[in-house]
Protein backbone atom coordinates (compact mmCIF):
# COMPACT_ATOMS: atom_id res chain seq x y z
CA UNK A 1 0.00 0.00 0.00
CA UNK A 2 1.32 3.44 -0.71
CA UNK A 3 2.27 5.33 2.04
CA UNK A 4 1.82 9.43 2.74
CA UNK A 5 4.07 11.56 4.60
CA UNK A 6 2.05 14.33 6.41
CA UNK A 7 3.31 17.71 7.93
CA UNK A 8 1.72 20.03 10.25
CA UNK A 9 0.67 23.18 9.17
CA UNK A 10 3.55 24.08 12.17
CA UNK A 11 5.90 22.40 9.99
CA UNK A 12 5.13 24.76 7.17
CA UNK A 13 8.44 26.82 5.76
CA UNK A 14 9.03 29.92 7.63
CA UNK A 15 11.38 31.47 4.84
CA UNK A 16 12.18 30.97 1.09
CA UNK A 17 15.63 29.39 0.22
CA UNK A 18 17.61 31.61 -1.66
CA UNK A 19 20.04 29.39 -4.19
CA UNK A 20 22.09 32.33 -5.05
CA UNK A 21 23.55 32.81 -1.76
CA UNK A 22 25.83 28.93 -1.56
CA UNK A 23 26.23 29.03 -6.09
CA UNK A 24 29.63 28.39 -6.61
CA UNK A 25 29.79 30.80 -9.17
CA UNK A 26 27.38 33.64 -9.47
CA UNK A 27 24.91 33.77 -11.99
CA UNK A 28 25.31 35.71 -15.29
CA UNK A 29 24.06 39.36 -14.79
CA UNK A 30 20.84 40.26 -16.77
CA UNK A 31 21.32 42.94 -19.70
CA UNK A 32 19.69 46.14 -20.74
CA UNK A 33 19.32 45.37 -24.48
CA UNK A 34 19.66 49.13 -25.53
CA UNK A 35 23.22 49.63 -23.23
CA UNK A 36 24.41 46.17 -23.29
CA UNK A 37 25.03 46.77 -19.59
CA UNK A 38 23.78 44.62 -16.54
CA UNK A 39 20.26 46.36 -15.39
CA UNK A 40 19.78 48.22 -12.65
CA UNK A 41 16.46 48.14 -10.18
CA UNK A 42 15.51 50.62 -11.19
CA UNK A 43 14.54 48.95 -15.09
CA UNK A 44 12.38 46.42 -13.95
CA UNK A 45 10.58 49.26 -12.09
CA UNK A 46 7.94 50.00 -14.87
CA UNK A 47 7.23 45.73 -14.50
CA UNK A 48 7.46 44.74 -10.85
CA UNK A 49 6.93 46.17 -7.58
CA UNK A 50 10.17 46.86 -6.31
CA UNK A 51 9.97 44.11 -3.29
CA UNK A 52 9.54 41.61 -5.82
CA UNK A 53 12.87 43.25 -7.70
CA UNK A 54 15.14 42.98 -4.47
CA UNK A 55 14.23 39.24 -4.29
CA UNK A 56 15.39 38.65 -7.77
CA UNK A 57 18.67 40.45 -7.01
CA UNK A 58 19.06 39.28 -3.86
CA UNK A 59 22.18 37.29 -2.24
CA UNK A 60 20.71 36.33 0.75
CA UNK A 61 19.99 32.41 1.60
CA UNK A 62 16.94 32.70 3.27
CA UNK A 63 14.11 35.18 2.82
CA UNK A 64 11.06 35.61 5.10
CA UNK A 65 7.37 34.71 3.78
CA UNK A 66 5.27 37.19 5.16
CA UNK A 67 2.55 35.77 7.37
CA UNK A 68 -0.56 36.62 5.34
CA UNK A 69 1.64 34.43 2.40
CA UNK A 70 1.47 31.82 4.75
CA UNK A 71 -1.69 31.83 6.14
CA UNK A 72 -3.08 31.81 1.98
CA UNK A 73 -0.73 28.96 1.73
CA UNK A 74 -2.45 27.01 4.70
CA UNK A 75 -5.09 26.43 2.17
CA UNK A 76 -3.47 23.33 0.79
CA UNK A 77 -0.09 23.02 1.99
CA UNK A 78 2.04 21.38 3.44
CA UNK A 79 1.68 19.09 0.53
CA UNK A 80 2.02 15.63 0.99
CA UNK A 81 4.80 12.90 -0.04
CA UNK A 82 3.41 9.84 -1.26
CA UNK A 83 5.79 6.36 -1.23
CA UNK A 84 4.47 5.25 -4.52
CA UNK A 85 4.69 0.94 -3.39
CA UNK A 86 2.11 0.30 -5.85
CA UNK A 87 3.55 1.87 -8.80
CA UNK A 88 7.31 -0.40 -7.21
CA UNK A 89 5.57 -3.67 -7.51
CA UNK A 90 3.75 -3.09 -10.82
CA UNK A 91 7.34 -2.07 -12.65
CA UNK A 92 8.66 -4.97 -10.50
CA UNK A 93 10.99 -2.57 -9.28
CA UNK A 94 13.76 -2.79 -6.05
CA UNK A 95 14.01 1.10 -6.39
CA UNK A 96 11.76 3.18 -4.16
CA UNK A 97 9.44 5.93 -5.77
CA UNK A 98 8.44 8.75 -4.06
CA UNK A 99 6.64 11.99 -5.15
CA UNK A 100 6.14 15.41 -3.84
CA UNK A 101 1.84 15.60 -5.17
CA UNK A 102 1.62 19.52 -5.63
CA UNK A 103 -2.08 18.81 -7.53
CA UNK A 104 -4.23 19.17 -4.65
CA UNK A 105 -3.76 23.53 -4.51
CA UNK A 106 -7.39 24.97 -5.72
CA UNK A 107 -5.80 25.66 -9.24
CA UNK A 108 -4.13 21.63 -9.50
CA UNK A 109 -0.04 22.53 -9.65
CA UNK A 110 2.15 24.19 -7.67
CA UNK A 111 1.82 27.61 -9.44
CA UNK A 112 0.26 29.51 -6.40
CA UNK A 113 3.20 28.86 -4.64
CA UNK A 114 4.51 32.03 -6.34
CA UNK A 115 0.95 33.19 -7.93
CA UNK A 116 0.05 34.10 -3.78
CA UNK A 117 3.61 35.70 -3.33
CA UNK A 118 3.37 37.65 -6.37
CA UNK A 119 -0.05 39.30 -5.92
CA UNK A 120 0.60 40.29 -2.21
CA UNK A 121 3.64 42.03 -3.12
CA UNK A 122 1.90 43.93 -5.85
CA UNK A 123 -1.15 44.22 -3.23
CA UNK A 124 1.11 45.30 -0.66
CA UNK A 125 2.74 48.31 -3.04
CA UNK A 126 -1.02 49.12 -4.11
CA UNK A 127 -1.30 48.01 -7.85
CA UNK A 128 -4.62 47.61 -9.01
CA UNK A 129 -4.25 45.32 -12.28
CA UNK A 130 -1.70 42.75 -13.38
CA UNK A 131 -1.43 40.98 -16.67
CA UNK A 132 0.72 37.92 -17.65
CA UNK A 133 0.46 35.30 -20.10
CA UNK A 134 0.01 31.65 -19.79
CA UNK A 135 0.78 28.13 -21.68
CA UNK A 136 -1.26 25.44 -20.57
CA UNK A 137 -3.49 27.68 -18.21
CA UNK A 138 -2.23 26.23 -15.19
CA UNK A 139 0.02 30.01 -14.01
CA UNK A 140 -3.29 31.79 -15.65
CA UNK A 141 -5.29 29.90 -13.24
CA UNK A 142 -2.91 30.28 -10.23
CA UNK A 143 -3.03 34.27 -10.85
CA UNK A 144 -6.63 34.27 -11.18
CA UNK A 145 -7.12 32.69 -8.34
CA UNK A 146 -4.15 34.83 -6.07
CA UNK A 147 -5.75 38.40 -7.73
CA UNK A 148 -9.24 36.97 -6.56
CA UNK A 149 -7.82 36.73 -3.22
CA UNK A 150 -6.19 39.73 -2.92
CA UNK A 151 -8.49 41.62 -4.81
CA UNK A 152 -6.52 42.87 -7.73
CA UNK A 153 -7.70 43.09 -11.53
CA UNK A 154 -6.18 40.08 -13.75
CA UNK A 155 -5.85 40.05 -17.11
CA UNK A 156 -4.22 36.77 -19.00
CA UNK A 157 -3.33 36.23 -22.91
CA UNK A 158 -3.07 32.75 -23.17
CA UNK A 159 -1.88 30.81 -25.97
CA UNK A 160 -3.68 29.74 -28.56
CA UNK A 161 -3.34 26.67 -29.28
CA UNK A 162 -3.85 26.12 -25.13
CA UNK A 163 -6.91 28.24 -25.25
CA UNK A 164 -8.39 26.07 -28.26
CA UNK A 165 -7.39 22.65 -26.55
CA UNK A 166 -8.09 23.77 -22.97
CA UNK A 167 -11.41 25.23 -22.15
CA UNK A 168 -12.05 24.47 -18.30
CA UNK A 169 -8.44 26.13 -17.77
CA UNK A 170 -10.29 29.57 -19.17
CA UNK A 171 -13.39 29.07 -17.42
CA UNK A 172 -11.20 28.70 -14.08
CA UNK A 173 -9.61 31.89 -14.68
CA UNK A 174 -13.18 33.11 -15.36
CA UNK A 175 -14.27 31.82 -12.32
CA UNK A 176 -11.84 33.88 -10.67
CA UNK A 177 -12.97 36.86 -11.96
CA UNK A 178 -10.27 37.15 -14.48
CA UNK A 179 -10.37 38.03 -18.05
CA UNK A 180 -8.17 35.91 -20.56
CA UNK A 181 -7.88 35.87 -24.51
CA UNK A 182 -6.00 34.07 -26.88
CA UNK A 183 -2.75 34.95 -27.84
CA UNK A 184 -1.86 36.45 -30.46
CA UNK A 185 -4.53 39.25 -29.64
CA UNK A 186 -5.87 42.34 -31.79
CA UNK A 187 -5.66 44.02 -28.15
CA UNK A 188 -2.12 44.79 -28.38
CA UNK A 189 0.57 46.20 -31.09
CA UNK A 190 2.86 43.03 -30.75
CA UNK A 191 -0.50 40.76 -30.76
CA UNK A 192 -1.48 42.46 -34.41
CA UNK A 193 2.24 42.29 -35.86
CA UNK A 194 2.12 38.49 -35.27
CA UNK A 195 -1.52 38.22 -37.02
CA UNK A 196 -0.52 40.48 -39.81
CA UNK A 197 2.27 37.98 -40.70
CA UNK A 198 0.71 34.22 -39.90
CA UNK A 199 -3.11 34.82 -38.81
CA UNK A 200 -3.52 31.12 -38.09
CA UNK A 201 -0.37 31.76 -35.47
CA UNK A 202 -0.80 28.76 -32.79
CA UNK A 203 0.98 31.26 -30.52
CA UNK A 204 3.69 31.13 -28.09
CA UNK A 205 4.52 31.55 -24.98
CA UNK A 206 6.82 34.31 -26.13
CA UNK A 207 4.37 36.22 -27.75
CA UNK A 208 2.08 36.05 -24.99
CA UNK A 209 5.09 37.74 -22.81
CA UNK A 210 5.63 40.50 -25.26
CA UNK A 211 1.76 41.13 -24.87
CA UNK A 212 1.47 41.12 -21.64
CA UNK A 213 4.23 43.48 -20.99
CA UNK A 214 3.62 45.81 -23.70
CA UNK A 215 0.23 46.45 -22.05
CA UNK A 216 1.58 46.48 -18.44
CA UNK A 217 4.45 49.07 -19.66
CA UNK A 218 1.86 51.34 -20.97
CA UNK A 219 -0.35 51.25 -18.20
CA UNK A 220 0.29 52.90 -14.30
CA UNK A 221 -1.94 51.23 -12.38
CA UNK A 222 -0.91 47.66 -13.85
CA UNK A 223 2.18 45.48 -13.18
CA UNK A 224 3.17 42.40 -14.84
CA UNK A 225 3.61 38.52 -12.99
CA UNK A 226 5.47 35.96 -14.47
CA UNK A 227 5.27 32.47 -13.91
CA UNK A 228 7.90 31.16 -13.80
CA UNK A 229 12.08 31.60 -15.64
CA UNK A 230 12.66 34.92 -13.39
CA UNK A 231 15.02 33.91 -9.97
CA UNK A 232 11.69 35.15 -7.22
CA UNK A 233 9.56 32.37 -8.74
CA UNK A 234 11.86 29.98 -8.33
CA UNK A 235 12.66 31.48 -4.59
CA UNK A 236 9.10 30.85 -4.08
CA UNK A 237 8.75 27.48 -5.51
CA UNK A 238 10.96 26.20 -2.63
CA UNK A 239 8.84 26.12 -0.48
CA UNK A 240 7.35 22.52 -1.60
CA UNK A 241 11.44 21.06 -1.93
CA UNK A 242 12.07 22.15 1.64
CA UNK A 243 8.72 20.49 2.94
CA UNK A 244 10.41 17.44 0.71
CA UNK A 245 13.77 17.19 2.67
CA UNK A 246 11.16 17.32 6.01
CA UNK A 247 9.51 14.48 4.84
CA UNK A 248 12.31 12.38 3.52
CA UNK A 249 13.73 12.86 6.87
CA UNK A 250 10.53 11.17 8.38
CA UNK A 251 10.96 8.95 5.45
CA UNK A 252 14.36 7.83 7.12
CA UNK A 253 15.33 8.19 3.12
CA UNK A 254 17.38 10.54 0.85
CA UNK A 255 17.13 11.06 -2.84
CA UNK A 256 19.52 8.97 -4.85
CA UNK A 257 17.74 10.69 -7.93
CA UNK A 258 15.47 13.90 -8.05
CA UNK A 259 13.36 14.58 -11.16
CA UNK A 260 11.08 17.18 -12.30
CA UNK A 261 9.36 18.03 -16.02
CA UNK A 262 10.84 21.34 -16.92
CA UNK A 263 9.40 24.04 -19.42
CA UNK A 264 10.77 27.43 -17.98
CA UNK A 265 11.89 25.51 -14.29
CA UNK A 266 9.80 26.51 -11.54
CA UNK A 267 8.83 23.06 -10.20
CA UNK A 268 11.45 21.71 -11.37
CA UNK A 269 13.73 24.44 -9.36
CA UNK A 270 11.12 24.19 -6.11
CA UNK A 271 11.86 20.75 -5.64
CA UNK A 272 15.76 20.33 -6.60
CA UNK A 273 17.17 24.02 -5.04
CA UNK A 274 17.50 22.88 -1.42
CA UNK A 275 18.59 19.17 -2.09
CA UNK A 276 21.29 21.16 -5.09
CA UNK A 277 22.33 22.91 -1.55
CA UNK A 278 23.65 19.68 -0.15
CA UNK A 279 25.47 18.64 -3.44
CA UNK A 280 27.24 22.19 -3.58
CA UNK A 281 27.65 22.68 -0.05
CA UNK A 282 28.33 18.86 1.50
CA UNK A 283 28.84 17.02 -1.72
CA UNK A 284 26.22 14.64 -1.83
CA UNK A 285 26.25 12.51 -4.25
CA UNK A 286 22.55 13.11 -6.23
CA UNK A 287 21.64 12.83 -9.67
CA UNK A 288 19.21 16.00 -10.08
CA UNK A 289 17.45 15.67 -13.92
CA UNK A 290 15.47 18.20 -16.05
CA UNK A 291 12.94 16.31 -18.28
CA UNK A 292 11.79 18.66 -21.52
CA UNK A 293 10.19 17.59 -24.57
CA UNK A 294 11.44 17.02 -28.05
CA UNK A 295 8.97 19.08 -29.07
CA UNK A 296 11.31 22.21 -27.66
CA UNK A 297 14.06 20.76 -26.73
CA UNK A 298 15.85 24.02 -24.79
CA UNK A 299 18.02 22.43 -22.71
CA UNK A 300 19.30 19.77 -24.83
CA UNK A 301 19.57 21.12 -27.98
CA UNK A 302 19.22 25.06 -27.28
CA UNK A 303 22.56 27.14 -26.85
CA UNK A 304 23.91 28.42 -23.88
CA UNK A 305 23.18 32.66 -24.96
CA UNK A 306 21.83 35.74 -23.99
CA UNK A 307 18.47 36.14 -25.40
CA UNK A 308 15.09 37.99 -24.71
CA UNK A 309 12.28 36.37 -22.99
CA UNK A 310 9.64 37.27 -25.58
CA UNK A 311 9.14 37.14 -29.27
CA UNK A 312 8.82 40.87 -29.36
CA UNK A 313 12.18 42.13 -28.10
CA UNK A 314 11.44 43.77 -24.98
CA UNK A 315 12.26 41.90 -22.08
CA UNK A 316 15.69 42.68 -20.50
CA UNK A 317 18.26 39.85 -21.74
CA UNK A 318 18.98 36.84 -19.87
CA UNK A 319 21.56 33.86 -19.96
CA UNK A 320 19.92 31.50 -20.64
CA UNK A 321 19.61 27.79 -23.27
CA UNK A 322 17.57 29.23 -25.52
CA UNK A 323 15.78 28.01 -29.49
CA UNK A 324 15.78 31.73 -29.92
CA UNK A 325 12.70 34.13 -29.33
CA UNK A 326 11.43 33.37 -32.91
CA UNK A 327 11.05 29.99 -31.78
CA UNK A 328 7.62 29.03 -32.44
CA UNK A 329 7.01 25.08 -30.71
CA UNK A 330 4.89 22.39 -32.04
CA UNK A 331 1.13 22.15 -30.72
CA UNK A 332 2.09 19.44 -28.23
CA UNK A 333 -0.18 19.17 -25.41
CA UNK A 334 2.38 19.65 -22.71
CA UNK A 335 1.65 23.33 -22.71
CA UNK A 336 3.59 24.19 -19.73
CA UNK A 337 6.82 22.98 -21.47
CA UNK A 338 6.48 24.99 -24.86
CA UNK A 339 8.62 28.01 -23.72
CA UNK A 340 12.18 28.86 -26.16
CA UNK A 341 14.41 29.44 -22.69
CA UNK A 342 14.43 28.72 -19.39
CA UNK A 343 15.39 30.15 -15.81
CA UNK A 344 18.65 31.35 -15.58
CA UNK A 345 19.21 29.69 -12.89
CA UNK A 346 18.83 26.09 -13.63
CA UNK A 347 20.95 26.82 -16.96
CA UNK A 348 24.11 28.01 -14.62
CA UNK A 349 23.54 24.93 -12.21
CA UNK A 350 23.31 22.67 -15.99
CA UNK A 351 26.10 24.85 -17.49
CA UNK A 352 28.24 23.96 -13.66
CA UNK A 353 27.26 20.40 -14.01
CA UNK A 354 25.28 20.11 -10.92
CA UNK A 355 22.37 19.29 -12.96
CA UNK A 356 21.44 17.28 -16.16
CA UNK A 357 18.89 17.28 -18.67
CA UNK A 358 16.88 14.67 -21.16
CA UNK A 359 13.87 15.02 -23.86
CA UNK A 360 11.80 12.60 -24.46
CA UNK A 361 8.47 12.64 -27.00
CA UNK A 362 4.99 12.67 -25.59
CA UNK A 363 3.69 9.45 -26.09
CA UNK A 364 6.13 7.74 -24.09
CA UNK A 365 5.40 10.29 -21.45
CA UNK A 366 1.42 8.97 -22.06
CA UNK A 367 2.42 5.94 -21.41
CA UNK A 368 4.59 6.37 -18.63
CA UNK A 369 1.70 8.42 -17.19
CA UNK A 370 -1.07 5.56 -17.66
CA UNK A 371 1.01 3.12 -16.14
CA UNK A 372 1.45 5.58 -13.03
CA UNK A 373 -2.68 6.60 -12.81
CA UNK A 374 -3.58 2.22 -12.89
CA UNK A 375 -0.97 1.90 -9.91
CA UNK A 376 -1.59 5.24 -8.05
CA UNK A 377 -4.78 6.41 -9.06
CA UNK A 378 -4.03 10.01 -10.06
CA UNK A 379 -3.87 11.87 -13.31
CA UNK A 380 -0.90 13.56 -14.34
CA UNK A 381 -0.84 16.57 -16.38
CA UNK A 382 0.99 16.11 -19.93
CA UNK A 383 3.51 18.12 -18.34
CA UNK A 384 4.30 16.47 -15.35
CA UNK A 385 4.03 12.91 -17.47
CA UNK A 386 7.86 13.67 -18.34
CA UNK A 387 8.63 13.46 -14.88
CA UNK A 388 6.86 10.33 -14.80
CA UNK A 389 8.41 8.97 -17.35
CA UNK A 390 11.38 9.75 -16.01
CA UNK A 391 11.07 8.28 -12.90
CA UNK A 392 10.07 5.44 -14.19
CA UNK A 393 12.88 4.71 -16.55
CA UNK A 394 15.34 5.16 -13.67
CA UNK A 395 13.36 2.27 -11.64
CA UNK A 396 13.62 -0.11 -14.74
CA UNK A 397 17.37 0.56 -14.90
CA UNK A 398 17.08 -0.29 -11.31
CA UNK A 399 15.38 -3.22 -12.15
CA UNK A 400 17.96 -4.22 -14.56
CA UNK A 401 20.82 -3.64 -12.00
CA UNK A 402 19.47 -4.67 -9.05
CA UNK A 403 20.23 -1.68 -7.38
CA UNK A 404 17.79 0.18 -4.45
CA UNK A 405 18.24 3.64 -5.25
CA UNK A 406 15.85 6.22 -3.87
CA UNK A 407 13.74 7.90 -6.73
CA UNK A 408 11.82 11.54 -6.01
CA UNK A 409 9.91 13.06 -8.39
CA UNK A 410 7.82 16.37 -8.25
CA UNK A 411 4.51 15.55 -8.95
CA UNK A 412 3.28 19.03 -10.17
CA UNK A 413 -0.15 19.25 -11.27
CA UNK A 414 -3.07 16.84 -11.84
CA UNK A 415 -4.28 16.15 -15.85
CA UNK A 416 -8.10 16.57 -14.77
CA UNK A 417 -8.49 19.32 -17.62
CA UNK A 418 -6.32 17.72 -19.99
CA UNK A 419 -8.37 14.88 -20.29
CA UNK A 420 -8.73 15.35 -24.33
CA UNK A 421 -5.17 15.05 -24.64
CA UNK A 422 -5.53 11.65 -23.26
CA UNK A 423 -8.46 10.40 -25.70
CA UNK A 424 -6.39 11.36 -28.38
CA UNK A 425 -3.32 8.94 -26.57
CA UNK A 426 -5.89 6.55 -26.85
CA UNK A 427 -6.92 6.97 -29.91
CA UNK A 428 -3.24 6.97 -31.55
CA UNK A 429 -3.68 10.07 -32.29
CA UNK A 430 -1.00 11.82 -30.52
CA UNK A 431 2.29 12.68 -32.91
CA UNK A 432 5.83 13.01 -31.47
CA UNK A 433 7.50 16.00 -32.77
CA UNK A 434 11.06 16.09 -33.43
CA UNK A 435 11.78 19.45 -33.98
CA UNK A 436 13.37 19.89 -37.58
CA UNK A 437 16.98 20.81 -36.98
CA UNK A 438 16.74 23.50 -40.09
CA UNK A 439 14.10 25.51 -37.80
CA UNK A 440 16.18 25.27 -35.49
CA UNK A 441 18.84 26.83 -37.03
CA UNK A 442 16.65 29.58 -38.41
CA UNK A 443 15.37 29.98 -34.94
CA UNK A 444 18.53 30.68 -33.37
CA UNK A 445 20.03 33.14 -36.20
CA UNK A 446 17.81 35.43 -34.33
CA UNK A 447 19.87 35.74 -31.19
CA UNK A 448 21.31 38.93 -29.87
CA UNK A 449 25.35 39.65 -30.75
CA UNK A 450 25.74 39.72 -27.26
CA UNK A 451 27.67 36.70 -26.83
CA UNK A 452 29.82 37.32 -29.84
Amino acid sequence: MSKKIILTEKDMPKAWYNIQADLPKPLPPVIHPGTGKPIGPDDLAPLFPMSLIMQEVSQERWIDIPEPIQDVYKIWRPSPLVRAERWEKALDTPAKIYFKWEGQSPPGSHKPNTSVAQAFFNKEAGVKRITTETGAGQWGSALAFACNLFNIECKVYMVRISYDQKPYRRLMMETWGAKCIPSPSTETAAGQAILAENPDSPGSLGIAISEAVEEAAKRDDTKYALGSVLNHVMLHQTVLGLETKKQMEIAGDYPDIIIGCAGGGSNFAGLMLPFARDKIVDGKKIKILGVEPCACPTMTRGLYRYDFGDTACTTPLLKMHTLGHAFIPAPIHAGGLRYHGMAPIICHLLELGIIEAEAYHQNACFDAAISFSRAEGHIMAPETSHAVKAAMDAALECKKTGESKVILFNASGHGHFDMSSYQKYFENALEDYEYPEEELKKALKTLPNIDA
